[in-house]
């Protein structure tokens, strides 16, 4: 068995850098989880009027409503089966912005076809999106991210694109500094962009069994359609 985003990948996933393969072979199989600590050179916004959806979306760990420089980040990838039986990865990011940390929360899982990974946002994952991985010439990695849903109760209906999102992420490895390189862009259709970050991170690796999942990094509410 492989994790969930080289079955999503692949063929593909061997075409990454080593480091980005082993950073996400992070599962359940594996046993490992990952934490990247490093530097935002970066976090932007778009104009006034991103505002309103940025600070909605901070109540439940979505998106970050501040900018900032030089700002400390750690990212957790830990792999764990969630209330449904599903492997989950998290993708909690934590941003230690003057005053007030924030934090922009994710739980990814394999789509029942396995051919795409459906990501679950915020708090109480009201918010999914599926994600395509495609890995570059370079061997550097390209997610980009599909149309929404909000999900709650009998609820689930497609996010308008008036208020609705997409997402790019590219994360590459600089051997000549051993780190760990991310750049995040968010864009609507009629807005243009809404949110970004950019900068590195260094990863260490831990065993699943001895640390476990520490408390506040799953979820509030789970949801089980995918």
């Amino acid at each position: 068995m492989t994790s969930i985003f080289a079955t999503a990948m692949g063929a593909d996933f061997d075409r990454l850098h080593p480091q980005l393969r082993r950073r996400f072979s992070v599962g359940l199989t594996t046993g490992e989880a990952c934490t990247g600590r490093g530097v935002m050179h970066r976090i932007w916004h778009g104009g006034p009027h991103v505002k309103p959806f940025l600070a909605l979306g901070a109540t439940r760990n979505i998106l970050v409503p501040r900018t900032g420089r030089n700002v400390p980040f750690i990212i957790e990838n830990v792999p764990y089966a969630d209330s449904f039986g599903r492997e989950t990865v998290t993708f909690v990011r934590t941003f230690d912005l003057p005053g007030r940390r924030r934090r922009f929360d994710a739980q990814m899982v394999l789509s029942p076809k396995g051919d795409r990974i459906l990501d679950y946002l915020g708090t109480h994952q009201h918010l999914a999106t599926d994600l395509r991985f495609s890995a570059e010439p370079d061997g550097s990695l390209l997610i980009r991210s599909g149309e929404h849903r909000f999900r709650e109760g009998p609820v689930d209906v497609r996010v308008p694109d008036l208020i609705g999102a997409t997402a790019e992420v590219r994360e590459s490895y600089d051997d000549s500094t051993a780190r760990f390189r991310i750049q995040v862009k968010v864009i609507n259709k009629h807005f243009g962009p809404l949110f970004g970050y950019e900068g590195w991170f260094k990863a260490t690796y831990t065993d699943i069994r001895t640390c476990g999942t520490r408390p506040g990094l799953r979820p509030v509410r789970e949801e089980p359609r995918a």
